[in-house]
């Protein structure tokens, strides 16, 4: 099926899943600096639990220290008591290091996995692009990357270290204070983590449901915006403001379930730490009480509860944003599990251009199963000759010139050119050798020369301005305050339609390629400025294989030959002159559009001032 509705994830991706598409950024292929990092990190890591869990020990033989004779009370608490400060001096310094030396990993990783979804959204096909939304892809393409650094750094640096010196705290008391101290602090961390799992779990259905709401107000606002002079035509102003409030009024509600079931988390959390808390400290009392424990060793316990307890209070945030991240990744990674329609064959060869001619062999083809567009259409562009395709809109025109790019693969038959068919050639090659000026110019939000020299980035100034001047351009640019470096605005709006298509123009006169297609490319300019163009486009297109979609059909009488498509088959063909004679459907289409413009002429001669635009007739 070759049409694609609106991007949606792949279904709900396995935690694993996403956690092993992770893995590989990680611990990068072939780069060994990085990966000397990653172990780097793990050992200061290592070091820096280690030295934490000394910590409290220093502090209870200081504490015991001050409960003994009067003179060790001179010496002995200040040499512990520096070697409480070192300690937690180095514990914290581990842990800079390692997040200092961990940090390249990460924004290395963030680097790649964004590279690879844009990369990825290119090769997808052209179906996908005219189905998706684009607010929703660059926002999951936004949380994915950012939920990318948390997963890095938290789950290894947080997750996995507090897990280790819980174990660590654990072997510690069982060792020093016997099975029941373990038990009882296990068995509190074991509540709590369970505990936070539960309502977590509970709570990711809201985070969802969030996800959904801010990208659906995120599309709206984009498109909105994007249509701004639409909404001013009909004062829609109001109507826009209310589809965006309703979007942000379902994320509200979601954000404000998210909120209480996050309290009702945080409430849960503090009891379970409390409660152990307060046990081991009864029973630690009771041991300072019958003697067989220190004041220290009472100091001890609650020290290493107090900082297990900062780190589980923390740990139950960072599963909290994990378990989000990898919500906020599963559209990310979703974009990356969907397969491009249009792939190359393993190992295609280059296109090899001789002339460039283009053949379609009974050639069939639909958007959807259900309706064909072209219905086994066979013709031939000689290498260095003119071809026109006419026909009424929805006849199939445009969706030839998309074939030739193979934005879309054939369901039957085979578009050739130099006999080499287009399916088993690279996408690349097929591209490098296709210049496109297309009836709807859209420009990038850049300079004019950068979207002129777009064609060949690279290219010298000289060129670029050459292929402006063919364009019939170049003074316009230089009236323009800033010349070349001049502002073309979103989408191309600082310029008009016809302005548009000349940059259009010269960006395909840059490339120089072997064969051009001129999808109704002076459908938006007026008559004088069509001539112009025409000149030009003659002059490119000399010894150039050429197909022209065209509506005007003034502009193709000389054209090599006119193929006249009527619902997706050729009605008839020939050149100008034979198909005004044979008083067919061109003959017809020719008689209808030189009254329309006899009229138009007619009704400017009434008027006073310059001469407008020919009225364009939509056959």
């Amino acid at each position: 099926m070759h049409n694609r509705e609106t991007f949606e994830p792949q279904g709900e991706r396995n935690d694993i899943k996403t956690i092993a598409t992770l893995l590989p950024y990680l611990w990068p292929k072939d780069n060994t600096s990085l990966r000397t990092r990653v172990v780097v990190s793990m050992f200061f890591l290592v070091a820096g639990k280690l030295t934490n869990v000394v910590v409290p020990i220093f502090y209870k033989l200081a504490v015991d220290a001050f409960d003994t004779t009067a003179n060790a009370i001179i010496a002995v608490p200040v040499m512990l008591l520096i070697g409480y400060g070192l300690t937690r001096v180095m514990a914290q310094a581990f842990g800079e290091i390692r997040d200092a030396v961990f940090t390249r990993v990460a924004q290395r990783a963030i680097r790649l996995a964004g590279l690879k979804t844009f990369r990825h959204l290119h090769k997808l096909s052209l179906a996908f692009h005219l189905g998706r939304q684009t607010g929703r892809v660059s926002r999951a393409i936004e949380r994915g990357t950012k939920g990318i650094e948390f997963l890095l750094r938290f789950s290894l640096f947080n997750v996995v270290p507090t897990l280790f010196e819980i174990v660590l705290v654990c072997g510690i008391l069982w060792k020093m204070y016997g099975f029941w101290f373990s038990l009882v602090t296990f068995t509190t961390i074991i509540g709590y983590i369970a505990w936070t799992l539960i309502v977590t779990e509970f709570r990711i259905h809201h985070r969802r449901a969030m996800n959904e709401s801010d990208s659906m107000a995120h599309t709206k606002a984009i498109d909105s915006l994007l249509n701004f002079e639409t909404v001013k035509y009909f004062s829609n102003e109001d109507h826009e403001a209310r589809r965006f409030d309703e979007a942000l009024k379902i994320y509200e509600d979601a954000a404000t379930r998210s909120g209480v079931s996050l309290s009702l988390l945080n409430i849960g959390q503090g009891i379970i730490i409390s409660i152990g808390l307060t046990l081991v400290m009864i029973m630690a009392g009771n041991g300072v009480v019958d003697g067989s424990m220190t004041i220290g060793d009472f100091v001890l316990v609650n020290t290493y509860l107090i900082q297990l307890y900062l780190p589980l209070n923390f740990l139950g945030f960072v599963y909290r944003e994990i378990k989000q991240s990898l919500v906020d990744l599963e559209q990310m990674f979703g974009l990356l599990d969907t397969p491009p329609d249009i792939r190359d064959d393993d190992d295609a060869p280059v296109l090899a251009i001789n002339g460039g001619g283009i053949k379609f062999n009974d050639v069939r083809f639909s958007y959807d199963p259900r309706r064909e567009v072209l219905k086994g259409i066979s013709f031939q562009v000689p290498p260095g000759k003119t071809v026109a395709i006419v026909g009424a809109s929805g006849s199939g025109k445009s969706t030839i010139s998309r074939l030739i790019y193979r934005f879309y693969d054939i369901n039957d038959g085979a578009i050739l050119i130099d006999d080499q068919d287009i399916r088993h050639v690279s996408q690349t090659s097929l591209r490098d050798n296709l210049g496109m000026v297309p009836q709807d110019t859209v420009l990038f939000n850049d300079t004019v020369f950068y979207n002129i020299a777009y064609a060949r980035p690279g290219a010298p100034p000289s060129e670029v301005e050459a292929a402006a001047r063919h364009a019939h351009i170049h003074e316009f640019i230089m009236s323009l305050p800033d010349g070349y470096q001049s502002k073309v605005g979103e989408r191309g709006l600082k310029l008009s339609g016809g302005e548009k298509q000349r940059v259009a123009i010269a960006r395909t006169i840059l490339k120089n390629p072997e064969i051009l297609i001129f999808d109704e490319a002076t459908s938006a300019l007026d008559t004088h400025t069509e001539k112009e163009i025409q000149e030009s486009l003659k002059e490119l297109s000399a010894n150039r294989t050429t197909l022209v979609i065209a509506h005007r059909l003034s502009t193709i009488i000389e054209a090599d030959e006119i193929i006249v498509l009527d619902a997706g088959v050729i009605s008839e063909r020939g050149k100008h002159i034979d198909l005004l004679v044979s008083n067919g459907p061109y003959a017809k289409m020719w008689a209808r559009q030189q009254e329309a413009t006899k009229a138009q002429e007619a009704m400017e001669g009434t008027m006073d001032g310059p001469i407008g635009p020919t009225v364009s007739v939509t056959l």
